[in-house]
């Protein structure tokens, strides 16, 4: 089986297994991203309060951690609910938002890194350089200058904190610190609304609770989500429609189109 042919076997994976995500999420993406989990096939929760989430991750496949709107009592949940997955091997995904525009982005995501044991952590350049301390600037939650050597980064990363990276952008990189893939799919279109990094990760999460080869389930996240968003913009009129078409194209994502569409390069 190649490797195209196993993202679709995963794809149709997750429909089967429907895993639940429990998401401790930002309030911009908390809608559209319980839709880009039922479309791909899981269940959604969002679950923040501190009295509940390691109860509820104990039911998920996977634990989100998303701190885009974070206040430190929110942390402290993540902390909760990540210290409880990891007792029960339930795998975390980070996303990192904004790390590097404030101390306290920076300061919270990497002291998530360090006590918490992550199986995935997807976020831009900047954020992934911002983390790693080798450059790459953040403006809002917007890289606005990438880092000159992503493959590097992403692997410093991933090796300081034996976890896999994924940096998403014109091609996204995922490495374990060992393995190297590249993902070619995606739109420019993506630009043009809020939350669809955010998206990508959980789909990432989706992946990650059916398997747990996690440099591949990153990879079928995202090359899924980026063949998604190009289907999207073939009918697509602006932002608006496209998110609609996104979402559709999630859901209707069949083997054939992955296995015609996906473009993956192990590097």
């Amino acid at each position: 089986m190649n490797l195209t042919e196993r993202i679709a076997e995963l794809r149709e994976r997750v429909r089967q297994q429907r895993p639940l995500l429990h998401h401790i999420t930002n309030f911009v993406v908390m809608n559209d991203t319980a839709n880009v989990t039922l479309h791909i096939g899981g269940l959604p929760v969002m679950a923040h309060a501190r009295e509940e989430v390691a109860e509820m991750v104990a039911a998920a496949g996977a634990l989100v951690l998303n701190p885009g709107t974070l206040t430190p009592e929110w942390v402290e949940s993540m902390l909760v609910a990540g210290k409880r997955a990891n007792e029960l091997g339930v795998p975390i995904v980070l996303d990192p938002v904004g790390a590097g525009a404030t101390a306290l982005r920076t300061g919270s995501n990497r002291r998530l890194l360090e006590e918490l044991k992550i199986a995935v952590v997807r976020g831009n350049s900047g954020e992934i350089g911002a983390l790693t301390g080798m450059g790459g600037v953040v403006k809002g939650v917007e890289a606005v200058v990438e880092v000159d050597d992503p493959v590097e980064v992403a692997r410093i990363l991933a090796s300081r904190y034996g976890t896999t990276v994924a940096i998403t952008g014109s091609r996204d990189i995922i490495t374990d610190g060992t393995r190297v893939f590249g993902v070619d799919n995606g739109h420019p279109m993506l630009k043009t609304i809020t939350g669809t990094g955010c998206a990508a990760t959980t789909m990432i999460a989706a992946f990650a609770a059916v398997e747990r080869d996690f440099v591949l389930a990153a990879t079928a996240g995202l090359a899924c989500f980026g063949l998604a968003a190009e289907i999207a913009a073939q009918d697509a009129r602006g932002p608006a429609s496209f998110k609609v078409a996104l979402f559709d194209a999630i859901y209707n994502l069949s083997r054939e189109q992955i296995l015609a569409g996906a473009r993956v390069v192990e590097l």
